[in-house]
């Protein structure tokens, strides 16, 4: 059984570029980081691989590997996002701190179940930062939100 999540891994540009947003910005302890100079197979290899501890226990990871293509772009939400929890009055402090510190910072969106406000990390990922309503378990209940029915009427739409 999966248990929940450890970590997500993307690719960076700059490991402390990277740190300065996921700690020094958003408060995420640098939890660990792996030094990889040899691949599994034995291949040599330059990579920095870093751990960013959440208030959960689980991690957002970052590897930075110069030697290997990657093409960093500004994700539209739709295409990739990492969404945090936070409470409701640290998503206010966060969104006007953003602002601050002229992060490029989108919000508050009110998603009826979750506000959220919309940060662009150095790596041109969409972080976004979300506080749970009233109702939030209730509407991300599949026994009565009709999830299930959504996707089979998609699914339907699109086979035409």
């Amino acid at each position: 059984m999966i248990k929940g999540l450890h970590h997500n891994a993307y690719r960076c540009r700059d490991s402390e570029e990277t740190r300065k947003f996921y700690e020094d910005f958003l408060g995420l302890r640098l939890a660990g980081a792996l030094d990889i100079c040899e691949t599994k197979t034995g291949r040599e290899t330059d990579v920095l691989h870093t751990f960013y501890e959440m208030g959960n226990g689980s991690y957002l990871a970052f590897f930075e590997a110069p030697d290997r293509d990657f093409e960093f772009k500004k994700q539209h939400d739709y295409d990739l996002h990492i969404a945090l929890e936070v409470d409701r009055k640290t998503l206010a402090e966060m969104f006007q701190r953003g602002k601050d510190k002229e992060i490029e910072t989108r919000g508050v969106a009110d998603h009826k179940f979750i506000e959220s406000i919309y940060f662009r990390d150095p790596n041109g990922y969409v972080i976004e930062l979300t506080a749970k309503l009233s109702g939030h378990d209730e509407s991300m209940d599949p026994a009565t939100n009709g999830a299930r029915q959504i996707l089979d009427d998609w699914q339907a739409r699109r086979a035409g």
